[in-house]
């Protein structure tokens, strides 16, 4: 088997610049040399792509700009990105496993710019990716097939002389959550329960997004699921999320990735096996009516009297040292690398069988 080059595109303008750096890391020791040569790209917070090298990119906490700048050529058959200071093309891509979190990474901009490349690449393509970034729209998109979730409200910016406490408390009860729908890593997100609260979290949440979603609290056990593949789908075990609750009232960026004692993860849950079941069952079938493809991560609550709310779903999860998707595949016997390859290989997968659709007629 020949090896294939496979490009990390890591970094972008999202609050998640430093979160994507880390998972880059992980992946790039990662990648099976045997399979995929390797080639490192950042995205800046200002947008511009550069090439890198490993040492840089395992020192580099925030993409630094240096004179490696790269262009694009969309619609080329290959020699799709040309360095800018000396003209040469850095060689053919042939997959892309585009780590960036959040916005312009995992909303379908990536995608689509890599799908006008022709360039095969990891994860849901244009539509699962803009469905699973809005969670609005994922909530619309679950409610239509009939998978449970938390009851919401949601508001554009320009809407926000009609966002009313008292009417809201009625609708949805204390304490509820407010979070700009299309971030992730749960930036901007905030747990009220009074009405001072609610309108300073309103305030934060639309400094992030041009709209805001206010959800139920659900009561229940944060359990999370891996799924891969695009037509044969297939769930891992559960994870179960547990927060500190003695320094964080939910499980927020801090308890997540900077605080150690903020969190634990438990790998796998305990749970009965007809439980596992339905909750792989409902991943699945979320993951479907999402056009989901590759991969994702579903994340649901699960209630003390056994009710089963989807929560959100994360089409790139992170791949961090504490990730939780790598870590569910690790509890099904798959290692790191393993995983790795076998996302790329599915990104090669469905990108043959997009060229062999026909575009004339």
């Amino acid at each position: 088997m020949s090896i294939k080059t496979a490009a990390i595109i890591y970094g972008g303008k999202s609050t998640e610049h430093e979160v994507s750096i880390r998972s880059a890391r992980n992946i790039a020791k990662a990648i099976d040399s045997n399979q995929f040569n390797t080639v490192l790209i950042a995205i800046g917070k200002s947008g511009k792509w550069f090439l890198k090298t490993q040492d840089e990119l395992n020192h580099e906490n925030v993409v630094v700009e240096s004179s490696t700048q790269l262009v694009l050529i969309p619609g080329a058959i290959q020699d799709q990105i040309i360095s800018l200071s000396d003209q040469k093309s850095i060689g053919t891509i042939d997959v892309v496993f585009p780590i960036v979190h959040g916005t312009g990474g995992e909303d379908g901009s990536l995608q689509g710019l890599l799908k006008t490349m022709n360039i095969a690449f990891v994860g849901p393509g244009v539509i699962g990716s803009a469905l699973c970034i809005d969670k609005e729209v994922t909530k619309r998109i679950l409610n239509e097939a009939g998978i449970a979730n938390s009851a919401f409200s949601s508001y554009l910016k320009s809407e926000r002389h009609l966002i009313d406490f008292e009417t809201t408390k009625a609708k949805l009860g204390i304490p509820m959550y407010i979070k700009p729908p299309n971030l992730g890593s749960s930036v901007g997100i905030s747990k009220v329960t009074t009405e001072a609260e609610f309108y300073q979290a309103i305030d934060l949440a639309l400094q992030f997004d041009r709209k805001v979603l206010i959800e139920q609290n659900i009561v229940g056990r944060e359990i999370e699921c891996a799924v891969m593949g695009n037509g044969d789908v297939k769930a891992s075990p559960m994870g179960e999320v547990v927060t500190n609750q003695d320094s964080h009232n939910f499980y927020d960026y801090s308890a997540k990735y900077t605080d150690s004692n903020g969190s634990v993860t438990v790998i796998p849950a305990e749970l009965d096996a007809v439980t596992q079941d339905k909750i792989r069952e409902i991943a699945i079938k979320t993951y479907q009516a999402l056009c989901c493809e590759g991969m994702s991560r579903v994340d649901v609550f699960l209630t003390p009297n056994g009710d089963i709310y989807v929560n959100e779903v994360n089409t790139l999860p992170g791949f961090t040292d504490i990730s939780m998707y790598p870590k569910l595949w690790g509890a099904a016997g798959i290692s790191y690398s393993a995983v790795i390859s076998q996302l790329l290989q599915l990104a090669l997968d469905r990108h043959e069988e997009e060229n062999e659709v026909k575009t004339t007629f």
